[in-house]
């Protein structure tokens, strides 16, 4: 079969197969790339600062459409519910979140068993290389400035110890402090007390965290297309496989028809043998 597959044309035929499933190849990564594609950007203001009342209320699931807006309020830390969030990086080196409690002023209040007077929210105030960098939160009346971000999950079967939260959890939280508080957490931007901004302490980073992204979906009919694309280059080969196998054997089959011709004519010659001449009678005498 490689004697026929080495025919000029078959050659051909497969530097053509060859180039076609390519271009199959160059398409189906072209329906891939687009098969995985951000979802677009919802018209919204997340960059417009907005009143926390007016965006979020307390005791209410967080909704997606209020992530990463910039909101701003007004109220009083409280230094004894202060926690410490340790793996947090920072130019790529670990350290600690400082996360303290906010009581917001003209918060809804919630009701019921447990509940508090103060409605609270998290509030991420920075970033520490080592705990004993973290210092207390500003007193006073504070106008917080700052992006609002959905609570974490709490890491299960984690123990931080005292001081200290396995994550950003409003669940893990409010039973730490035992207060009412928001489905959600503020990373601070600014803190003004007075009209006058509050400066970060020298070992404390601020967090500055951008707008997460969109998040991807996956176009089905694009990926779909993309593995099709696959099927027909494969396909395009072998198209050549079964082309040049069928010539094979069409090869194959003149061969023997050759060899029979060559068997009939040994094993059967034309008879040349002359006539014989009667013989002739013998005449028995009486």
């Amino acid at each position: 079969m490689l004697k026929t597959a080495l025919k000029p044309r078959w050659i051909a035929g497969l530097v053509f197969a060859l180039l076609l499933s390519g271009v199959f190849v160059l398409l189906s990564q072209w329906q891939l790339s687009r098969s995985a594609q951000h979802e677009p950007p919802a018209p919204s203001s997340i960059e417009e600062v907005k009143p926390l009342v007016d965006v979020l209320q307390p005791g209410q699931f967080f909704p997606g459409s209020v992530s990463d807006q910039m909101v701003t309020a007004s109220g009083t830390y409280d230094p004894g519910k202060q926690v410490l969030v340790e793996g947090r990086l920072y130019n790529n080196q670990k350290g600690y979140w400082i996360v303290s409690a906010f009581a917001v002023n003209n918060a809804p209040t919630l009701k019921g068993a447990g509940a508090s007077p103060q409605t609270w929210i998290p509030v991420a105030r920075g970033w520490v290389a080592d705990a004993a960098q973290a210092g207390p939160p500003p007193s006073g009346t504070i106008t917080l400035t700052g992006r609002l971000i959905p609570s974490e999950a709490p890491l299960p079967n984690v123990d931080a110890g005292p001081g200290r939260a396995s994550a950003v959890s409003t669940a893990e939280l409010i039973n730490k402090w035992e207060v009412s508080s928001y489905q959600g957490f503020v990373a601070a931007t600014s803190e003004v007390s007075g009209g006058a901004s509050i400066p970060l302490d020298g070992d404390v980073k601020a967090l500055n965290i951008p707008p997460q992204p969109p998040a991807e979906q996956v176009n089905w009919l694009n990926l779909f297309y993309a593995v099709e694309w696959v099927v027909f280059a494969g396909f395009s080969i072998f198209i050549w496989w079964r082309l040049v196998k069928d010539d094979y054997r069409r090869d194959l089959e003149e061969d023997e028809d050759e060899d029979d011709d060559f068997d009939d004519e040994v094993g059967h010659p034309e008879a040349t043998t002359e006539p014989t001449s009667p013989e002739p009678e013998q005449k028995v005498q009486q």
